[in-house]
């Protein structure tokens, strides 16, 4: 994998390495580019009145110019200056993987761009949203400390099954969206999808919950006061539509508070509320309330709940360090037990000969204090070959015979028994002799449940893959005639003399692409007077007989000198 020689890229590991996609610059149509352009100098004009200040310099912290995509290596040149990364990603990645990247502090950005005729807004994360977005404000250093511990903590959030059945709708509409000559029937039936999905979520999960923070923040935030508030959030500073409307008196701003957690959102339709926070400290202590309340912190049967709730694989922490992680079947309170594969670690490190070979069937320990016993467990000197009974509060009974004692940190963190026993406090055997060697967890208490493994590396050889892939358009000959235009004016903006071949190209434009008006306004800027004129008034037209175009061609009209 090319890592582009930034440190935050090489550090990654295998399991979110396996997202990666090459950015392919030649795919980037003239056309594309030139959508590109026109936002980001729209963004220049717009935001350097709304956006929060580091925005315009970020722009170019993070190695972005107005006048072209750009190439990953230039963004991970300038990024790596500020201790980040970037990668390009196919669409949406799961939000437990995003999360992480976060953590790594690497930028997620989506490969593709938006379609001309999404310009102003695209539900998918398209390379504006996510480089022109979320980038420069990441030059601000208490920005990107808050962008890094939300992913810290994201990365350990209990989602359920429904939330990964709301990505995988709201991914597939998302490219269905991007797709030029999209079915009506299909899109109106990923539609349905998304909501119905919207509407079965019940009890949110950590990871909605979370999911809905960092929309109010990272990708919808605001920053100032209620009166005069400035754009941070990504999401609208890449959409050169949203990030006019928003600042309208009918968007409620409310200040950014524990409560945000409460409303939901829905990335089709422009908000109906945003949230302001006076400084971006602020997030960070919003967060850190809502983090105290999570499984991950709280652990005890508050986190188990939370892991059997959720049904997926799950990292179960003892107060003596050993990490267990799989999927939690049951527990009470001195006793759990994991539906295999299940793997042991110490440290976020997979202990040797406890891997998911080893427990391919499941696990199973009890956990808690001995009765009359002074000294827990974990500090015990236990003799290896020697006869062990252990009789736990819970009242479980364990027999067995040590055949070795895992240190870490100088406690005892695992105990290995043959010919063992173990039964509960109603007389059933929760282990019995013939079922082979018994390796028990040393802990009184339970200090941490969270989402994941707590080696990935180790735990999954293969990432969750998105169910559907996004879409990579075949051109007509029309449309590859078309780009041709759009190339041929783009060579033609550092030329000194082309009168004669700007006529020739706004001809075929009128003629043969009359639809077009983006292309119209890249000839504006450098027709002369007479051109100026007729170019002008045909735009004028168009956006009186599509006023859906009226603000596009309004603001373009408005960055041309020659108008």
């Amino acid at each position: 994998m090319n890592d582009f020689g930034n440190k935050q890229v090489a550090a990654l590991p295998p399991h979110l390495r396996q997202y990666i996609v090459e950015q392919h610059y030649d795919r980037y149509t003239p056309v594309d580019q030139a959508v590109w352009r026109y936002v980001m100098r729209q963004n220049y004009a717009h935001l350097k009145d709304v956006a929060y200040y580091p925005y315009i310099p970020g722009l170019k912290a993070a190695g972005l110019t107005i006048e072209r995509i750009p190439r990953l290596q230039e963004m991970n040149d300038a990024l790596g200056k500020i201790g980040w990364g970037a990668v390009t990603v196919d669409g949406f990645i799961p939000p437990a993987a995003f999360m992480e990247y976060q953590a790594y502090r690497v930028l997620v950005i989506a490969a593709d761009i938006r379609q001309l005729k999404h310009i102003e807004y695209t539900p998918a994360p398209d390379i504006i949203h996510e480089s022109a977005g979320h980038a420069p404000i990441i030059a601000d250093p208490d920005y990107h400390q808050y962008l890094s511990y939300f992913g810290s903590i994201g990365a350990k959030a209990m989602y359920s099954a429904q939330d990964y059945e709301l990505y995988e709708a709201i991914r597939a509409l998302s490219i269905l969206k991007e797709m030029p000559d999209v079915n009506p029937t299909e899109l109106t039936a990923a539609e349905e999808q998304v909501a119905f999905c919207q509407q079965n979520m019940g009890e949110p999960s950590e990871m909605a919950l979370l999911s809905r923070l960092h929309w109010w923040t990272v990708e919808y935030g605001l920053i100032g006061t209620l009166e005069d508030p400035k754009i941070y959030g990504a999401g609208l500073l890449s959409s050169i539509g949203e990030s006019a409307s928003c600042m309208q008196p009918t968007v409620k701003k409310l200040w950014y508070n524990q409560y945000a957690v409460n409303y939901s959102y829905d990335i089709t339709q422009p908000q109906q509320q945003l949230f302001v926070t006076a400084t971006f400290q602020n997030l960070i202590e919003v967060l850190d309330a809502f983090a105290d309340k999570m499984a991950f912190r709280v652990g005890g049967g508050y986190g188990l709940q939370k892991a059997l709730e959720s049904g997926n694989t799950c990292t179960v922490v003892y107060d003596s360090g050993l990490e267990v992680s799989g999927t939690l079947t049951s527990f009470n309170d001195g006793f759990l037990k994991m539906s295999g594969p299940v793997a042991l670690a110490f440290n976020g490190r997979q202990l040797e000969g406890q891997g998911k070979e080893h427990h391919a069937e499941g696990y199973s320990s009890p956990f808690g204090k001995l009765i009359n016993e002074k000294v827990s467990l974990a500090y015990r000197s236990i003799p290896v070959g020697k006869l062990l009974v252990l009789h736990f509060e819970s009242g479980i009974l364990l027999t067995g015979w040590v055949t070795c004692v895992l240190q870490r940190d100088q406690k005892n963190i695992l105990i290995s028994f043959k010919d063992c026993t173990v039964i509960a406090d109603n007389g059933d055997y929760l282990f019995e002799p013939s079922w082979g060697v018994y390796d028990m967890a040393v802990g009184e208490r339970i200090v941490s449940v969270y989402s994941g493994a707590a080696d990935k590396s180790a735990f999954e050889e293969l990432a969750y893959q998105p169910k559907t892939t996004t879409y990579h358009p075949t051109y007509s000959d029309r449309a590859l005639e078309l780009q041709s235009l759009y190339q041929q004016v783009r060579n033609y903006r550092n030329k000194k003399d082309i009168k004669d071949e700007l006529n020739l190209v706004w001809e075929q434009l009128q003629s043969r692409h009359p639809q077009d008006w983006l292309c119209a306004l890249e000839i504006l800027e450098m027709a002369n007077p007479a051109l100026v004129n007729i170019i002008t008034r045909y735009l004028q037209d168009k956006a009186t007989a599509n006023p859906e175009l009226r603000k596009l061609i309004y603001d373009g009209l408005a960055l041309t000198p020659n108008t």
